[in-house]
């Protein structure tokens, strides 16, 4: 029975929800983090977006099953592998989504947040269906998913995200996602996901560390004119944790970014410095 629960979370992909905590950073920035009625929104809306997630990571898993058990790292996920039925895929599936619309009844999410939400499922079907086949345009959706998130949690609790912050996040995204095409290109055989073969490396590598150069200026740019100023300090050790992930994905791995940080205990650490220092800087 656990090991059948541990399968269901690994289908659910839970470790990706790490990518959620983009939804906390209207929260963090517009010096809410201790306005407990936005604090306890944002985790609410961090649970149902996850849960959003697993529906079209499954729904993924369900679709590729064949393709996936032909990859070298994805036959061990748990429908490619025969750990998990596809029939109880689908249930698991339906119960999702029973818990995403009565999560968003519970928190009494806006027409707008609503919207979001719908749009990201919407686009990530797509993505799996067809998209993800289209160069250029398969990108382009994974980024949107991460300015998703980062917008879906200022709609929770109504705030507006800066230019910056949101050019920053964009270019950064790119990054992270260029990265990833880059890696697959040189892990696995082609032939794997049909969108390599437009792809080169020099192409990814030229894109990836200019989008890199943008999101470190963008950052500083938002550092140097928003009111705290002390939030320069913060510029260094953002090109250090960028220098770490670029050292990092050079090296032999699919360039996943959650695989990547979460394999690395330095750049967790250089996160983690990152965090509190936010913290003294906006709330201390």
């Amino acid at each position: 029975m656990i090991k059948k629960i541990f399968n269901y979370l690994k289908l659910m992909r839970v470790k990706h929800y790490i990518k959620n905590i983009l939804i906390f950073l209207p929260l963090i920035f517009s010096n809410n983090l201790f306005n407990f009625i936005k604090l306890n929104n944002c985790i609410w809306a961090f649970i149902v977006f996850s849960l959003a997630c697993s529906i079209i990571y499954i729904f993924n898993d369900i679709k590729d099953i064949e393709k996936d058990k032909l990859h070298p790292k994805k036959k061990e996920r748990p429908l490619a592998s025969g750990k998990v039925s596809i029939k109880e895929a689908i249930i698991l599936i339906i119960l999702l989504v029973l818990l995403v619309i009565g999560g968003m009844f519970y928190l009494k999410a806006s027409i707008y947040s609503i919207l979001l939400v719908v749009i990201y499922i919407i686009l990530n079907i797509g993505y799996s269906i067809c998209l993800k086949n289209i160069p250029l345009l398969d990108i382009i959706v994974l980024v949107s998913g991460f300015l998703i998130r980062v917008l879906y949690g200022a709609s929770i609790i109504d705030v507006n995200v800066s230019n910056w912050l949101y050019l920053t996040i964009m270019a950064l995204s790119f990054y992270l996602v260029l990265g990833k095409r880059r890696n697959e290109i040189m892990m696995t055989d082609k032939n794997t996901r049909k969108v390599l073969k437009y792809y080169n490396k020099d192409f990814l590598d030229k894109n990836m560390y200019m989008c890199l150069s943008l999101a470190i200026v963008f950052y500083a740019l938002w550092a140097v004119t928003i009111e705290n100023s002390y939030l320069v300090l913060t510029v260094p050790l953002i090109i250090i944790v960028c220098m770490r992930y670029s050292m990092l994905i050079e090296q032999e791995n699919f360039g996943d970014p959650v695989e990547v940080v979460l394999s690395d205990k330095v750049i967790i650490s250089l996160i983690l410095l990152y965090g509190i220092l936010i913290f003294t800087i906006l709330y201390v």
